[in-house]
């Protein structure tokens, strides 16, 4: 089979998705979003998905058959508490995750209960509105050491080639007093240019010395007081191994600039 991309999507801010003046203001994240399985070589067998919302001591797959949902936003319109999206789990790639992760020395707990976050069904529902892609989810570790996130993606990027889509969900803005503000959007465009430079770097050792010291960059935290969004393009820019990267599309929504990137054709 055709070795898949890696992608790291920007998903944008709450149920987006289901807010009429929010579809509007996303509207080309949204049509970017639809476009992403036509640029993939065969459909895919699954998804693995590092969303920014799911954080663990350990780095932790999900393996629920049938995944509930999570609501982890806040004052959004009440039927937005009550969105569905029932795309299956996938317990066999669960194992395949944490059988590469072990062989690789990384510690990996499972956990049979975490469920769809909007950083998972926002993208993903755009991309598979009938859910009918199998998905797994794996956490990010909570102290935030970007080399060991981009080697948790270096052990899985065997699994490009076995039909798994790879995807990391995050922002590369996000900093929550900043959003709606004229001023925010020198510094988010400024760190993303930083990014962007990282990312199509041709030599993926370069490309990853400069993730992880992504502190250094202009605005970094500005843009990122915590990095819970930015490390899932760790993983991403891991699992591409030589592959390199380059800019997908660019949004502006709330002042901010709001970038996604593919590795690999």
């Amino acid at each position: 089979m055709t070795r898949f991309p890696t992608f790291f999507l920007s998903h944008g801010g709450g149920p987006w998705p289901f807010m009429e003046d929010r579809r509007v203001q996303y509207a080309k994240t949204a049509q970017q979003f639809a476009h992403i399985p036509e640029l993939l070589p065969a459909r895919p067998r699954a998804v693995l998905v590092i969303t920014g919302h799911w954080e663990a001591d350990e780095f932790t797959v999900s393996t629920a058959a049938h995944p509930p949902m999570v609501y982890d936003y806040y004052g959004f319109p009440g039927h937005t508490y009550h969105l569905k999206y029932p795309a299956p789990g996938e317990p066999g790639l669960a194992a395949e995750v944490s059988a590469l992760l072990a062989l690789a020395g990384v510690t990996c707990r499972e956990d049979a209960n975490q469920g769809f976050d909007h950083g998972t069904f926002v993208p993903l529902g755009l991309m598979y509105p009938n859910a009918d892609m199998p998905i797994v989810l794996l956490s990010l570790k909570s102290t935030y050491d970007p080399a060991e996130h981009i080697k948790v993606g270096q052990a899985l990027a065997s699994l490009r080639d076995a039909g798994i889509l790879i995807v990391g969900s995050g922002l590369t803005y996000h900093n929550m007093r900043g959003f709606g503000h004229p001023e925010s959007t020198p510094v988010s465009y400024e760190f993303e240019a930083y990014l962007n430079d990282a990312v199509s770097q041709s030599d993926p050792k370069r490309r990853n010395a400069m993730l992880v010291c992504w502190q250094n960059a202009p605005s970094a935290r500005l843009a990122h007081p915590r990095e819970d969004h930015l490390l899932p393009l760790m993983v991403a820019a891991g699992a591409a191994d030589g592959d390199t990267g380059h800019r997908l599309f660019v949004d502006e929504v709330a002042s901010v600039a709001m970038a996604s990137y593919q590795f690999g054709a």
